[in-house]
């Protein structure tokens, strides 16, 4: 970098040349002083960059003690004439393949006819045929080109492969639609939490009405489908990395987002509306509630933290009141209770399902217990199986159940206590399934036992008043 200006650096190369020129040459050479004198009055001819060949190459200038960067423009290519006779060329252009002797054939020669017509300088021409040889056989060879072209043979599994990662138009069998439907919106899943609701009501000690236990189910129902499909809506690019959810149907491509989306809000806005205007509002607060719970906060905290667990638990036990809502309009303890049941069976239940597919949700980029903190997985697991004991001894306290229902519980709630201890013992695969497929009937046959000594409630109004409490009037 030049930290001078030109004018500056330019008078100091005159100067030092003008010491070194009266040094060297006698003072009393007159034509020396002469170019000297020259040399001062007339600054054109002072030395300056321009006289460098090395400094016409430099792209960084100082100017008002700031850098600028000039560009180096880009040549623009420069179209190059082959001369015929040059050797080097001709051995480069004799690499071209053979041309067909029938196209060569039915080029004209000028050459040949100019060599019959010229005979004195035969020689001269003979080299020039030389030259000009290679470039017929190049003309010659694009003419046979475009009459064989080389088409290179595409099979039927290559042409699909090809087209199937090809962007394409979505074209929706409507054959298909109610297994893409079911799927989008989980239905065991679905199945689960209406069963669990209907549980609820069934639970509920009023007289069982059979039109709103239908219309309750089919809004649980319709807000778990909503719940599901905006779930799978957000997590299309990593269900895509996992093997237990690379078949989905927008994984897959099968319907749209956009119909994803259409089929979430055509579940969810009749859903919670009937659970509101045709059972009660606060059913239908709570199902707004729990999609609201399952598509705003448990989705984006499985790739957060591993309190997805936790919330996820809490969406799950909300079904069950729901349920005991519909019948009842209101909350009690009995309904808070039942909820308790499925908050701590889903810790058993979830985690030794996680545990063998820890690989699949690592590769989601899913932070679950199982993945991230697995000793805590199997304490929490062990922790809340052996929880539903005091849960079921809690049920006959708050009036739900009759005491019998403690006692014939216990052995399934031992046996699930028991699977979730060796899962937590042992850790492997084998006890982690034996603890999911147990999970997978002790609920079921847990709120069976419920529903089967559900303790009758007396009616308050036939109690109210008794036959010995009512006064006999005697006529006078």
């Amino acid at each position: 970098m030049y930290k001078a200006p030109c004018s500056r650096l330019s008078g100091l190369v005159g100067v030092s040349v003008k010491q070194k020129l009266i040094q060297n040459v006698p003072r009393c050479n007159q034509t020396t002083r002469s170019l000297i004198q020259l040399h001062r009055r007339d600054p054109s001819n002072w030395l300056t960059y321009q006289h460098l060949n090395f400094l016409k190459r430099q792209y960084v200038a100082k100017s008002n003690n700031e850098l600028h960067q000039r560009a180096i423009p880009k040549q623009a290519p420069v179209l190059t004439i082959v001369d015929e006779r040059d050797d080097s060329v001709e051995r480069q252009v004799q690499r071209i393949p053979t041309i067909d002797p029938a196209v060569t054939d039915a080029d004209p020669q000028p050459d040949d006819v100019a060599s019959k017509a010229q005979p004195e300088i035969s020689t001269l021409k003979a080299a020039t045929d030389d030259a000009a040889l290679p470039k017929k056989s190049m003309s010659s060879t694009v003419a046979s080109s475009d009459e064989t072209p080389h088409v290179q043979v595409e099979t039927d599994e290559a042409r699909e492969a090809r087209l199937d990662r090809q962007w394409k138009q979505l074209k929706v069998d409507v054959a298909d639609l109610p297994d893409v439907y079911a799927r989008l919106a989980k239905i065991k899943l679905t199945a689960l939490v209406v069963t669990t609701a209907a549980a609820g009501y069934a639970m509920a000690p009023v007289p069982f009405d059979p039109v709103i236990f239908f219309v309750s189910c089919l809004g649980t129902g319709l807000s778990s489908c909503t719940a599901n499909s905006i779930n799978q809506y957000f997590e299309v690019p990593f269900d895509s990395n996992m093997n237990r959810t690379k078949n989905r149907p927008l994984v897959r491509g099968q319907i749209s987002p956009l119909h994803a989306v259409s089929f979430a809000l055509a579940c969810g806005v009749p859903g919670v509306a009937l659970l509101t205007l045709a059972v009660n509002p606060l059913t239908g607060f709570l199902g707004a509630l729990n999609i609201l719970l399952y598509t705003s906060f448990y989705t984006p905290l499985k790739r957060l933290s591993i309190v997805n667990t936790w919330v996820g638990a809490v969406v799950g036990a909300i079904p069950p009141i729901m349920g005991w809502t519909a019948a009842t309009g209101c909350l009690e303890p009995g309904a808070l209770l039942l909820g308790g049941f499925l908050y701590s069976w889903q810790f058993p239940h979830f985690n030794a399902l996680s545990w063998n597919l820890r690989e699949d949700y690592s590769r989601g980029g899913y932070r679950m217990m199982s993945v991230t903190h697995p000793s805590l997985c199997k304490r929490v697991a062990l922790r809340h199986s052996v929880g539903l004991i005091g849960l079921s001894t809690l049920a006959p306290v708050l009036d739900v159940t009759t005491w019998t229902f403690p006692v014939i519980s216990l052995p399934i709630n031992l046996y699930i206590s028991y699977l979730a201890f060796r899962f937590y013992r042992k850790g492997d695969r084998s006890s982690a399934r034996k603890l999911f497929f147990c999970s997978l009937w002790h609920l079921p046959m847990l709120l069976l036992l419920a529903l089967t000594c559900k303790k009758p409630r007396r009616d308050r109004e036939d109690t109210a008043l008794t036959p010995a409490s009512v006064p006999i009037t005697l006529p006078s």
